[in-house]
């Protein structure tokens, strides 16, 4: 039986002033949460995860810091590398560095660079991942690879947490997972990516679930029970009335741009079923995370709190504090 790891909670917020970012870190912190998170969206527009991560850290005492996800195609990882070890140099070591294969077509376009095949992009991933723990470790570090070239680099200082800060690893598809399972900290759960650009909401299901855990297991081999594992929650609802709430997602997925998310006509029973929509009472709630740790092994959750990412619900991050105060840390 896998070791089940204690719940953490994670928030993404999109606050847009100096006052309001510190502010909401002092209550994500305030609230039980775990980690304050930043996606990395250029055609969103908001504030650069990295700098904005450091603002969240002079906020706040304890609550640790991480990036959901950083899209590997955006930055070098020599660059990466320099800007994540100050980063958690500055914060105390408290930063927990996610990474991912980009997905969104429209944040390439937004960029003017190739929105290349899936397959390459996780390529590039692959082999970036240990060119970047080198560079967290080592003194000098040369590599000539098929998608990196780098000559007798030398980074100081070296972050907080050694030998590198936790590692976590986000995606969907067999290929990215499997290599999450083989070298990350963390591995992150994701509706599966389209070559077009979009995410599949069709892989929302407690089916696809399954499969992406056979992947990660599969891959991990005898790392499995060290890895946690983390999922986004779309939307979450307090409500004494599950299916009315779940009627509301229902009808607020089919006005999602078809850009962003495909096969967005999801059913009221998959919207329940699913793993990545809460809606009941605390109690149902508390009791469906437990299941699902017990079933998937999942025990880091995270929400968030974005414009036109509401589910028509209110914050996220309120709604599921009750659950939090009952399971963070259990």
């Amino acid at each position: 039986m896998a070791i089940r790891k204690p719940f953490r909670f994670g928030a993404i917020s999109a606050a847009l002033s100096r006052e309001e970012w510190a502010a909401f870190a002092r209550k994500v912190e305030d609230l039980g949460y775990a980690t304050f998170l930043l996606g990395d969206h250029p055609a969103m527009g908001g504030f650069g995860p990295l700098t904005a991560l450091m603002a969240a850290a002079d906020a706040t005492t304890t609550l640790r810091l991480g990036t959901h996800v950083l899209a590997n195609d955006f930055r070098h990882p020599v660059m990466l590398v320099q800007e994540v070890a100050t980063l958690d140099l500055l914060s105390g070591g408290r930063f927990e560095l996610g990474l991912g294969a980009g997905w969104w077509r429209a944040d390439y376009e937004s960029l003017g660079i190739p929105f290349d095949p899936p397959r390459v992009r996780v390529s590039r991933l692959e082999e970036a991942v240990p060119l970047i723990k080198r560079l967290f470790q080592e003194d000098s570090v040369t590599v000539s690879g098929t998608h990196y070239q780098v000559q007798d680099v030398h980074l100081s200082p070296k972050p907080a947490q050694r030998p590198y800060p936790p590692f976590f690893i986000g995606g969907g598809g067999k290929r990215v997972l499997s290599l999450a399972a083989r070298e990350a900290d963390i591995v992150g759960l994701d509706p599966i990516g389209t070559p077009a650009g979009t995410k599949d909401l069709a892989t929302i299901t407690a089916e696809a679930m399954n499969q992406q855990i056979g992947w990660v297991r599969e891959a991990a081999g005898g790392r499995f029970d060290t890895l946690e594992l983390e999922t986004f929650v779309f939307a979450v609802a307090v409500t004494e009335n599950r299916r009315q709430a779940a009627q509301q997602v229902v009808q607020y997925l089919t006005r999602l741009p078809p850009t962003f998310m495909s096969n967005t006509g999801r059913s009221v029973e998959e919207i329940l079923a699913s793993p990545r929509f809460l809606i009941g009472t605390v109690k149902q709630i508390t009791e469906e995370l437990l299941a699902c740790r017990e079933r998937y092994g999942i025990s880091y959750i995270t929400v968030a709190d974005l414009p036109g990412m509401s589910f028509g619900m209110p914050s996220n991050i309120d709604a599921l504090s009750p659950v939090v105060a009952r399971l963070a840390g259990k």
